[in-house]
């Protein structure tokens, strides 16, 4: 046999080898249950499927045609805020109206080299990501109040920015959470630029599987608390690689230390403050390769020094056997269930409560709104739309999740766009970005009123105990010392 023919022949062979495993990758483990069995407060766990490869069902992106537009529940009606923005992600409304939209994609190089850094640049890229990151901060101005924005400024661009993502402001500042650090500038609300020098207030650890950091204030404007994703999924690159990941940080503005608030959480995205209970609250992007089914993505309260339980266990008692390092002393005992489960790989990010003057009709008017980004690793494709989850009076999630705007999905393998954050617009209407289509949607009840504020649960207290005595039984025991008759008295 010829030199060139043996070429060929090994060339021939080398393409069937790909073209098979390309095969088996894109083939996958298709799923057994429904997003709506894996969702709610006590969701179907099924047996783990481990897969050395994970099964792959990306939808390529090819936007919105003019006119076109996602399909929004009954009541509602969804427009075009702005559009022509570049990877648009994290909103923030201020005050006077004016919307700062985070413009960012992963820094560069996040990836790595080697096979697994191309194959995960090639998945990425597939699904309308890992472009370079645009670096910029853009403000958004309806200045007629006719649900468009007229006017659009870049505030800043680069200079100092590194995929900056969470945004906050207050009493003159803004805070900007970059891949690897936060951030505040000097910055009064009506302005059209960010000139001003930054000031670093905390270090993060950079880039990582999960790069996005995301920022929201308590009431009085004292502390910021900072979600930090993790490196890996479920820690496959060693735990020193995830020192302050998969955690939420609290600073302390005043006194400029942070410390770590919650942990356990293998990537939190939104954070919003439930009206009913002041708690924090989280969306999580759990594990992979455990199978289309599993791990179901979640919404939880996130009380102070809460675990839970990554990398070692999901959804408090499930143990993890892949990972291979020993979990913290005592940890069983403290690990915590999350509060509701959104599905398997919907990749839950953007959350906002209601919590009065919204104007989603009286079907929404008290619960959280959830962007679903969507699947890269399900089939059939799961999220990629905006959910509501119902909440009950004393602040408690309800029911399963309520489909508030679909359509994204063109058809089993294209998307028209993916739905990444949500902010509520000053005059009610929901903003919805759309990171792969460059578009703000808005989405409202024309004819609705406003919704009223969710009132705060108020319990009563435990009259305080004066004294010991009693028990359940109401048997009272009453002690004191009987004179020991062996003793002689002086």
């Amino acid at each position: 046999m010829s030199t060139k023919r043996k070429l060929l022949v090994a060339l021939g062979v080398f393409l069937l080898v790909i073209g098979g495993f390309a095969f088996f990758l894109l083939r996958g483990t298709p799923a057994e249950k429904s997003i709506d069995q894996l969702s709610g407060r006590d969701p179907q766990l099924v047996q783990p499927k481990p897969e050395q490869f994970p099964s792959i069902g990306i939808a390529r992106p090819v936007g919105w045609a003019a006119g076109q537009a996602p399909s929004a529940a009954k009541g509602l009606a969804v427009s075009r805020f702005a559009e022509g923005l570049d990877h648009p992600r994290v909103m923030l409304t201020l005050p006077n109206g004016d919307v700062l939209v985070a413009e960012a994609d992963a820094p560069a190089g996040n990836l790595g080299t080697g096979l697994t850094a191309w194959f995960g640049k090639w998945l990425m890229t597939r699904a309308g990501a890992n472009v370079p990151s645009p670096d910029a901060l853009v403000l958004l101005r309806d200045g007629n109040g006719d649900g468009v924005a007229e006017q659009k400024f870049t505030l800043r661009r680069g200079n100092g920015l590194a995929s900056p993502s969470g945004l906050a402001w207050r009493d003159g500042t803004l805070y900007v959470a970059n891949h690897n650090a936060v951030l505040s500038f000097p910055y009064n609300l009506g302005e059209t630029t960010l000139a001003g020098t930054p000031k670093k207030l905390m270090d993060l650890p950079g880039g990582g599987n999960h790069w996005m950091r995301n920022l929201t204030l308590n009431a009085d404007g004292t502390h910021l608390f900072v979600a930090v994703g993790s490196a890996s999924n479920i820690g496959e690159r060693g735990m020193d690689a995830e020192k302050g990941r998969a955690a939420i940080w609290d600073l302390n503005l005043k006194t400029g230390y942070p410390r770590q608030y919650a942990q356990g959480l293998r990537n939190p995205n939104g954070l919003d403050w439930n009206p009913a209970t002041g708690e924090l609250w989280t969306t999580v992007n759990e594990r992979d390769q455990l199978g289309p089914d599993l791990v179901p993505d979640y919404l939880t309260n996130v009380p102070v020094g809460a675990h839970y339980g990554w990398p070692w266990v999901y959804w408090k008692k499930y143990d993890d056997d892949r990972v291979t390092t020993a979990p913290p002393e005592y940890f069983d005992d403290y690990v915590r269930k999350p509060e509701y489960a959104l599905g398997a790989h919907v990749a839950a990010l953007g959350l906002a409560f209601i919590k009065g003057g919204e104007k989603l009709g009286p079907d929404f008017a008290n619960g959280a709104v959830i962007a679903r980004h969507g699947s890269w690793n399900r089939k059939p494709l799961s999220g990629y739309d905006v959910v509501f989850v119902k909440f009950d009076a004393n602040g408690n999630p309800q029911g399963l999740p309520i489909p508030l705007l679909t359509g994204f999905l063109a058809d089993g393998n294209h998307t028209h766009g993916r739905p990444t954050w949500v902010s509520f617009a000053k005059d009610g209407a929901l903003l919805v970005s759309d990171d792969t289509a460059g578009i703000i949607w808005r989405v409202i009840a024309p004819d609705a009123a406003p919704a009223t504020a969710i009132r705060p649960v108020v319990t009563a207290r435990m009259p305080p105990q004066r004294e010991l005595k009693g028990d359940p039984n109401e048997q009272n025991y009453t002690a004191g010392f009987k004179k020991d008759s062996t003793v002689r008295e002086q």
